[in-house]
């Protein structure tokens, strides 16, 4: 199953990385090789949470996640978004933009497309920050959850999930506050904010609605049987997993800058990155690790929180990208450790008769 479902991840390794070799030599090698591993320990929460999204939808909108959706991953968002972004803020053509990014230059240098990207960065920040946190805080304040990872603090948040809106009132407060105090152009942080609150409740809410429509058409059915969300639920499922890959790819790109300011090897690096997060959601999926480890999903949804929190300080200091990561990778191995703890205990009370 391993080689099966990394199959692409490992040809797509070999050409990006045999194509940076042959047309940049070792040092576009290595720097494809570097970021990567940047783009894969940045997301390796999302593909936690991906996961616990993916297994709820059919294999056949699995396979489109993993195929038309990885080409929106590496071409839309690792390349073509930073080029519309550069583009709208600079009032380019995207001719003109892809013409400027070919061109280089430093991100500290006023004009070049590094610069003008890292530029765009608050408002970045302020519209992927807000629709993390908004993920983050709906998990949190849910009252019906099963498990609690972080009791002392998981279980009187989770009773705050009474209070309709919660969740949106927290971050127009987190978002208003990053503004003020953070940005230097605050009007422009509040509206990319307030676009991404407004993404993340349409995208959610209309998959929500048609996955209950499709749950209701299969039980008025006489003789139906379907593995996982169809139709419109799954097209916007598919469509909020996107999004939510986009939030995350959002530091990782202009971060990249730092690196390199080569769009193309840029896209690359990440794209590897990014096809390596797919594979590894299905794996997870066609696994089952989640309902293995139970607490694996509470440490990405952790690191999310966090993730989402750093965003909204970077609008006004710059954070470095290994930061990012080494939080994320915390919080999903203290997750990882926990839930072999929880296992084990379980089984010691399965075999002394002992019933939780």
């Amino acid at each position: 199953m391993l080689l099966r479902t990394f199959r692409w991840a490992f040809l797509i390794t070999a050409i990006g990385l045999v194509a940076a070799l042959l047309l940049g030599g070792p040092q576009a090698l290595a720097l494809v090789a570097i970021l990567s591993v940047l783009e894969i320990s940045l997301s390796f929460d999302n593909a936690v949470v991906n996961a616990k999204i993916l297994e709820r939808m059919s294999e056949f909108w699995q396979r489109v996640f993993l195929t038309v959706g990885i080409a929106i991953a590496v071409f839309g968002m690792r390349l073509l978004f930073p080029l519309l972004i550069v583009g709208i803020t600079a009032k380019l053509s995207p001719w003109e933009a892809l013409k400027l990014a070919n061109e280089g230059g430093s991100v500290d240098t006023p004009g070049t497309y590094a610069y003008l990207l890292h530029h765009a960065h608050p408002d970045i920040a302020a519209f992927g920050g807000m629709f993390l946190l908004l993920l983050f805080l709906d998990w949190l304040f849910d009252v019906e959850r099963e498990f609690r990872w972080l009791r002392w603090l998981e279980v009187p948040l989770g009773r705050l999930g009474a209070v309709d809106g919660l969740a949106v009132v927290v971050s127009l407060v987190a978002l208003a506050v990053a503004a003020e105090v953070a940005a230097d152009e605050p009007g422009d942080v509040l509206l990319s904010g307030i676009l991404g609150i407004v993404t993340y409740l349409v995208v959610n809410s209309l998959g929500n609605l048609f996955e209950s429509a499709g749950d209701d058409e299969e039980e008025g059915a006489s003789s139906t049987s379907v593995t996982g969300v169809v139709g419109k639920a799954a097209f916007f499922l598919f469509l909020y997993l996107e999004v939510l890959d986009a939030s995350f790819s959002f530091d990782g790109v202009i971060g990249a800058f730092a690196i390199t300011d080569d769009i193309y090897v840029i896209a690359a690096g990440l794209g590897i990155g990014a096809m390596y997060i797919r594979s590894l959601t299905v794996y997870l999926v066609h696994k089952g690790t989640l309902s293995e480890y139970v607490f694996l999903e509470h440490g990405a949804h952790w690191a999310i929180g966090a993730l989402a929190t750093i965003m909204l300080v970077s609008i006004g200091t710059d954070i470095p990208e290994v930061v990012t990561g080494l939080i994320g990778v915390a919080f999903i191995g203290a997750a990882f450790f926990s839930s072999v703890q929880h296992n084990k205990s379980a089984a010691e009370r399965e075999e002394l008769g002992i019933h939780a």
